[in-house]
């Protein structure tokens, strides 16, 4: 597959922290981030250039620690910090596969990550790393959602690939309901209007008013990732 093959010169991709645990119910799955990293990989031997959110929630979700009677924005830090821990084991596994890539972190931590500076982070895009936007917008009360869409605005992504565990979007959860029909295309309206579940309303607001369009697609499938910039593969395209 030559580079004039991908559809995308620079695209999002989302992922969430919950991916990378594998089949167990906390933490990393070091196969399972090896697994991730080659699809990665295989992307970026195309010519793509490619910028990264990993959510946390396999190791602490701010959400359910404000449940629990800690203070909202305590717990969001946490989360922030949490997604910090997967960007640096996908970082290890991307740069043992030889792709190059730089941790890029909203909160300053300089001994293992690089502060946020978008003239820097669109210059290593064009140097062909991989860019790892960690610890969201740097804010509580955003989720990453909301971060990989302002990241993808601010890099001039052309679009937003969110990689689930299902191959697109459907008007109801697919392994409950063997009648759910999954959508070609839906507009960001209707995921609103529908509460679909793509991503939350203030990204899907933002990728609006941006003209962001975002791939929903099954990141359990081999290869899906590659061969969705391809043209080919099954997934949902959310448009206006």
């Amino acid at each position: 597959m030559s580079n004039d093959a991908a559809r995308y010169s620079r695209v999002m991709l989302k992922i969430s922290g919950e991916a990378l645990m594998g089949d167990q119910g906390f933490g990393l799955h070091p196969p399972t981030v090896e697994r991730i990293a080659k699809e990665i990989q295989s992307v970026h031997d195309l010519g793509v250039e490619i910028c990264l959110v990993i959510g946390g929630g396999n190791i602490f979700r701010g959400l359910q620690g404000s449940a629990q009677g800690m203070e909202r924005t305590t717990a969001d830090y946490m989360g922030m910090l949490a997604t910090v821990m997967n960007a640096l084991a996908m970082q290890g596994a991307l740069e043992s596969l030889g792709v190059f890539t730089r941790v890029i972190s909203a909160i300053t931590m300089n001994e293992v990550a690089e502060p946020y500076i978008r003239r820097r982070a669109i210059r290593h895009l064009e140097k062909k790393r991989v860019c790892i936007f960690a610890a969201g917008t740097g804010n509580p009360y955003f989720t990453t959602d909301t971060a990989a869409t302002l990241r993808a605005s601010e890099m001039d992504c052309e679009a937003i690939f969110k990689g689930t565990k299902v191959d697109g979007v459907y008007d109801k959860d697919p392994a409950k309901h063997a009648d759910a029909k999954r959508y070609e295309t839906v507009t960001y309206d209707e995921v609103l209007a529908q509460h679909l579940g793509v991503m939350d309303a203030s990204a899907i607001a933002l990728a609006r008013e941006n003209d962001l369009p975002i791939i929903v697609f099954s990141l359990d499938a081999p290869g899906g990732f590659r061969s969705i910039l391809a043209g080919e593969g099954t997934f949902t395209k959310v448009v206006d």
